[in-house]
């Protein structure tokens, strides 16, 4: 396993396991939200730099616009000192501060000033941008709802009510749904995009705390933090189909752009971080691998391609970097305080 990235300068990754098996050329960035230190990196993959700026937020998760212009990033705002956050209820690090705010930045830019400061709820914890750019979901955890928010007019312009405490969500393949986890009533909602409402809502399990689709939109997978598994929902019946044990208080998920596997970032608890991914295969539904990372595995992105797997290690504050098709990790990166979200871009 290889500590580091090797011969940065060049801009090439050599994946060792004893000895040299591959040597690749990655391109692209990695963002991360690093709660804890009031910042957002960059990792320029080509390069191997981490540039690492602040932020008046204390970011809890960061998504990119489809072609990767946009960086939108949600968190409190950052009137407490760095080295504390909102969490949500593994690893405590903070208290609330009344409404919080998204952040619209150039994602080549992130030293100017964002395009945009908008003001949402109390507690937001994920933002994700819908396909065509023009809008973005905000989750507010304390009000039970997710905001819509016109990116253009730079303001919420209506308020989806949801079930209690949501907190990760992500967009159908197909872009007509979002699939909301709901932390304190074990549900999973279902979000209508074309008519911006709830249009069902799906009993999973205890604490789901974000969810993940196959590219094909027939499966949704959701991290049940305090059963230690993860449920997977037919997105066709809208119900689960079954549960899969996996590390412990499991937080982000991802499936591989094929299909086949769903990366599961396992964060452990306060005392006891776990610093694991658990990885399943989609056709059998059940734990194929499990890999060890830093402490307090949380954020989940994969790389287009499939070929690279990310993930924030948020006790360490670093990025570890799994070359998919060993299921080893290849590279660990540091980044700022704390990482919690984490979103891919490709190279322009």
């Amino acid at each position: 396993m290889l500590a580091g990235l090797v011969a940065l300068s060049t801009g090439i990754l050599f994946w060792q396991s004893g000895a040299v098996s591959a040597v690749l050329e990655p391109t692209g960035s990695v963002y991360t939200a690093d709660e804890y230190g009031n910042s957002i990196s960059r990792i320029d993959l080509a390069t191997g730099q981490v540039e690492t700026v602040p932020v008046p937020i204390s970011p809890h998760n960061v998504d990119l616009s489809a072609d990767g212009g946009i960086l939108a990033a949600v968190g409190e705002p950052a009137a407490m000192e760095a080295g504390t956050g909102h969490g949500h209820g593994a690893i405590e690090h903070g208290t609330d501060a009344g409404g919080g705010l998204l952040l619209v930045f150039d994602s080549d830019q992130l030293r100017s000033r964002p395009l945009a400061e908008i003001v949402v709820g109390k507690h937001p914890a994920h933002v994700i941008v819908d396909a065509g750019g023009g809008q973005a979901f905000v989750t507010q955890s304390e009000e039970n709802s997710v905001a819509v928010v016109d990116l253009s007019a730079k303001k919420i312009v209506k308020t989806i009510e949801t079930g209690r405490y949501p907190h990760g969500l992500r967009l159908s393949p197909d872009g007509k749904e979002i699939y909301v986890a709901n932390v304190e009533d074990g549900s999973v909602s279902v979000i209508a995009t074309a008519e911006a409402r709830e249009s069902a809502r799906i009993p999973v399990g205890a604490a789901p705390v974000q969810v993940g689709f196959t590219p094909d939109g027939r499966l949704v997978f959701a991290s049940l933090r305090d059963e230690n598994k993860v449920a997977v929902i037919d997105t066709a019946r809208r119900e689960v189909v079954t549960k899969i044990g996996v590390g412990r208080n499991p937080i982000q998920v991802f499936a591989t752009p094929d299909g086949s596997r769903v990366y599961v970032a396992n964060q452990g608890g306060q005392a006891d971080p776990d610093d694991t991914v658990s990885v399943i295969d989609v056709a059998t539904l059940r734990v194929v691998d499990t890999i060890r990372t830093g402490k307090g595995a949380h954020g989940v992105s994969i790389s287009p391609d499939g070929s690279l797997v990310f993930v924030t290690n948020i006790v360490d504050g670093t990025v570890s970097v799994i070359d998919e098709a060993a299921r080893s990790v290849v590279a660990t990166i540091r980044v700022g305080l704390g990482p919690n979200g984490i979103a891919f871009r490709k190279a322009k």
